[in-house]
């Protein structure tokens, strides 16, 4: 907030930055030594010509000079050095006014014809400080022409120039000193009205100038970055502009389009005869393929004698049109799945009479071994139809977890529990260590966390071949780089063969099986029950050395 003298002296104009100030002050300086030469010189000169001037002797005028050049010099100097540079501008116009005083006394006080010379320092005072200098130079120019009026009543003659007088009385000294001081005072409230005005007109423009570039870079950042291609077409049908989203749809660099016939490139656009309306059109491409793209124009409001001006956007719909299509096929093996999902459904009802049907007549056969076998691999198949049924199933229609703490060391010996009394795995053959902390906690659905265990698990003992191995079980409790989010990782590795890198991209595909009995789903199961849970999983496989399994689920 400023101050009333700030308020007073300056209004509302913004400050003369400092470097224009400096400025401004050189040439002052620069204009002041000028100026006073030339105007004594000339005075000089018209003294040697015999005209009647009261004028000093020409010594007395080049010690004068002299030292106005000095007094600059050193005012040079210390410009350079000086902070406060409307304190040193205020100096060097006070001492300006109080120069030309000393002219106008030596040269004749009441009759000198150097009076007017008054003006320059309230001139520049003005322009330096505005309202400032303005008055304050014009209340000290009045002032030094004042003191000489009254030295000119008091003393004839004058002191140091010994010039008679020519002041008839105090009325004529008042009559100079009311004419006088009042054309300073008009003047220096003119000039600073006049500097002020200049001032506002300046600092508006700049701002106005500033505006306009920065709605100019604006405009061209956003004609340029924008996703939309933008394609502006005069009234004969000639390109004018052609921004980069445009000539990546269109494969056309904007030096090869300006100045072309827009119709002749593109010649899709020629019956868009909606106006404001979203088009399809196919768009043949630079490279000569040809895309789906969607449109739209607008007439362009252009001053002057401009007619039919346009601006067309577009938008390359490949992307969408692959999306649509996705979501088509999507469609379509949901419903796929919806039926295979019935279908495998019903298939349990026939299973379980075979299944149970042969487990009787295992039971009641005893003699012929050929029979026994028969009836052996019927229960064996029908066990494993049963098995891949289920998990079918369950990876056509998961369910939602139900999230809730459990032990993680004890869920997983739960589950090795289970897989070695149903014979799914033989421990001794395929053994594992359990190396989760039991006091690790785990935030997941307890039963599909199980089902996640026992098909890593099983995977991996299947790895082996019959050839065993150990399988090493491990967690630990870390922080999403991501997210920051705290979360636990299970990490299950095995001493196997490794996967081959041809086919650990489609390891997480369902129905994506290297065995021949193997179904090609407990892969895909994990991986659609960790992401149920907002998790990820990782794989990482040495070949002929490991394979490590790592489960991530985030902590409430």
């Amino acid at each position: 907030m400023s101050s009333p003298f700030q308020s007073a002296f300056f209004g509302d104009i913004p400050e003369i930055p400092t470097p224009t100030l400096k400025n401004q002050l050189q040439w002052y300086l620069f204009l002041r030594v000028l100026i006073l030469t030339v105007l004594l010189g000339i005075g000089v000169i018209l003294q040697t010509q015999a005209h009647d001037l009261s004028i000093p002797s020409i010594s007395y005028t080049v010690y004068f000079i002299a030292g106005i050049y000095l007094f600059t010099i050193i005012s040079a100097l210390l410009l350079r050095v000086v902070k406060n540079h409307k304190g040193f501008a205020l100096l060097q116009t006070v001492v300006d006014a109080l120069l030309v005083g000393v002219i106008v006394y030596a040269t004749g006080c009441s009759q000198s014809i150097f009076t007017t010379l008054f003006f320059l320092p309230i001139l520049a005072g003005s322009f330096l400080l505005l309202r400032l200098g303005g008055l304050l130079i014009a209340s000290v120019a009045t002032m030094s022409y004042g003191f000489i009026l009254m030295v000119e009543l008091l003393y004839n003659p004058l002191p140091f120039i010994n010039m008679k007088s020519s002041l008839d009385g105090v009325v004529v000294a008042m009559h100079y000193f009311a004419i006088h001081g009042l054309i300073f005072f008009i003047l220096g409230i003119l000039s600073f009205i006049m500097f002020e005005r200049m001032r506002s007109t300046e600092s508006a423009l700049s701002r106005t100038t500033l505006n306009y570039d920065r709605l100019q870079i604006l405009y061209q950042r956003i004609f340029e970055d924008i996703t939309t291609g933008i394609i502006t077409v005069d009234d004969a049908g000639n390109i004018t502009s052609f921004n980069h989203a445009a000539g990546r749809i269109s494969g056309y660099k904007d030096y090869e389009v300006i100045g072309k016939m827009f119709y002749e490139l593109f010649p899709g656009f020629r019956n868009a005869d909606h106006y404001m309306f979203r088009q399809t059109t196919e768009l043949m491409r630079n490279d000569g393929t040809t895309i789906p793209i969607g449109f739209s124009w607008a007439k362009l409001n252009m001053p002057g004698e401009y007619g039919d001006c346009r601006v067309y956007t577009m938008q390359d719909l490949s992307k969408i049109k692959e999306m649509e299509n996705q979501v088509k096929q999507a469609e379509k093996m949901a419903t796929i799945g919806e039926m295979a999902a019935g279908i495998a459904h019903e298939f349990r009802n026939p299973l379980a009479a075979i299944s149970g049907a042969a487990q009787i007549l295992q039971a009641e056969q005893t003699g012929d071994p050929a029979s026994r076998r028969l009836i052996d691999i019927v229960s064996r198949e029908s066990d494993r139809l049963d098995h891949t049924v289920s998990e079918f199933l369950l990876f056509s229609k998961p369910t939602a977890p139900v999230k809730e703490w459990f032990s993680g060391k004890a869920a997983i010996d739960e589950t090795i529990l289970i897989l070695d009394q149903g014979r799914q795995i033989d421990t001794e053959i395929c053994r594992i260590d359990n190396r989760i902390a039991a006091d690790l906690g785990i935030w997941a659905d307890p039963h599909q966390f199980k089902r996640i265990i026992m098909n890593l698990i099983t995977n991996s003992c299947q790895a082996f071949g019959g050839k065993g191995g150990v399988i090493v079980i491990k967690a630990a409790e870390q922080q999403n780089k991501t997210t920051g989010k705290d979360e636990v990782i299970v990490m299950i590795s095995d001493n196997g063969p490794g996967i081959d890198e041809r086919v650990l991209p489609n390891i997480f595909e369902p129905f994506y099986t290297t065995r021949e009995s193997g179904t090609g789903l407990g892969l895909a199961i994990v991986s659609q029950l960790v992401e149920s849970h907002a998790g990820r999983t990782t794989v990482e496989t040495v070949a002929g050395e490991k394979t490590e399994f790592s489960i991530t689920f985030p902590l409430p």
